[in-house]
C-alpha cells in the first residue's frame, strides 16, 4: 500500500476540528506574538465561556511558569489539594525541581523542573544492569515506545550509579496548568504500562 502524504493527514486533522464545530479565522500579528496566540488558540477551543475581561484568570494561563510558581499553582490543584492523590515539595537548588509522589500509582516519585521554556516531567523506569540484553532492549524501546502517548523513553547517566532508563514528557513553559497536570497523570500511567510492557527484558 502506497504510504499517504502528509496532505491526506492534514485534510484528515482539519475535518477533526470542523467536526468538533470549529472554524478557520485568520489573523495578522507580529511574530513576537505568535506564542502568545497559539495558548489563545488552544483556550479558545476549549467548551464553554472564556472571561475575556477577566484578564486575571485568562492570562494566568498564558505566562510563564517558574518551578516556584507552578509549585504554588499544583498544589491548589485537585490533584494535589488533600494529597490523597498525590503530593509534591519544593527541591531547592541551582536548577529547582518538584518531587511528586504519585499515590495512586503505588508511590510512584515523579520530578518536574522548568528549565528555559521547557517543562520536563520524568520518572526513573531501571537501571541497564537490570536489563537482560541491552541491544535486543533497545530495539525495542525504538519501536515500541511510540504507543506511550505524549512519553518518550532516554538513556541517561547518574554518576556513581551507572547508566538508568527514564520515561519522560516536554511541553512548554507557558502550557495551561491543566495541561501540565493531564502531562503528570499520563507520564505516571505510562511508566506502569511500560514496566508491563517490558517486563520479560528485565531480569527478576
Amino acid at each position: 500500500m502506497k504510504p499517504k502524504s502528509s496532505a491526506h493527514y492534514q485534510r484528515e486533522y482539519r475535518q477533526r476540528l470542523r467536526e468538533q464545530g470549529l472554524v478557520k479565522k485568520e489573523v495578522w500579528i507580529l511574530p513576537k506574538h505568535s506564542k502568545l496566540l497559539l495558548q489563545y488558540e488552544k483556550l479558545l477551543r476549549l467548551p464553554g465561556e472564556v472571561e475575556m475581561t477577566k484578564g486575571e484568570v485568562f492570562m494566568q494561563e498564558l505566562h510563564a511558569w517558574t518551578t516556584a510558581t507552578l509549585y504554588a499553582a499544583l498544589q491548589e490543584s485537585d490533584l494535589f489539594s488533600e494529597q490523597r492523590r498525590a503530593s509534591v515539595e519544593l527541591i531547592d537548588g541551582v536548577e529547582p525541581a518538584l518531587h511528586i509522589v504519585m499515590k495512586e500509582y503505588g508511590d510512584l516519585p515523579v520530578f518536574l523542573t522548568v528549565v528555559g521554556e521547557q517543562i520536563i516531567v520524568e520518572s526513573l523506569l531501571w537501571s541497564v544492569s537490570e536489563v537482560k540484553d541491552t541491544a535486543a532492549f533497545n530495539e525495542m524501546v525504538l519501536r515500541t515506545h511510540k504507543y506511550f502517548p505524549l512519553s518518550t523513553i532516554s538513556l541517561d547517566n547518574l554518576g556513581a550509579e551507572g547508566d538508568y532508563y527514564h520515561m519522560f514528557g516536554a511541553l512548554s513553559s507557558a502550557s495551561a496548568l491543566q495541561n501540565i497536570i493531564f502531562e503528570i497523570e499520563v507520564l505516571a500511567s505510562n511508566v506502569i504500562q511500560a514496566t508491563e510492557a517490558y517486563a520479560e527484558h528485565l531480569l527478576n
